[in-house]
């Protein structure tokens, strides 16, 4: 992954980690053991949302360029 976290955020989704396995599965998890379920989803599960991101903006790119092409053929004008 190309993006580097600050350590805030960091802090931030270690935090909110712990908060999920309190909430939801009842379990205490300390800050390492949140950190590793951070990595985790960084190194395996990120990658697959990234790459869903830039096809969708791949998507999106190719139909405004789609787009701007019928525009500029709107321009053309004819020749005798």
């Amino acid at each position: 992954m190309f993006y580097k976290l600050t350590r805030e955020q960091q802090k931030a989704m270690i935090a909110d980690i712990q908060f999920f396995f309190s909430q939801e599965r009842e379990e205490e998890i300390s800050e390492f053991a949140a950190e590793r379920v951070l990595d985790f989803v960084k190194d395996s599960l990120a990658p697959h949302f990234y790459n869903a991101g830039v096809k969708d903006a791949r998507k999106i790119v190719e139909e405004r360029a789609s787009s701007l092409e019928d525009e500029l053929l709107t321009l053309e004008r004819p020749i005798k």
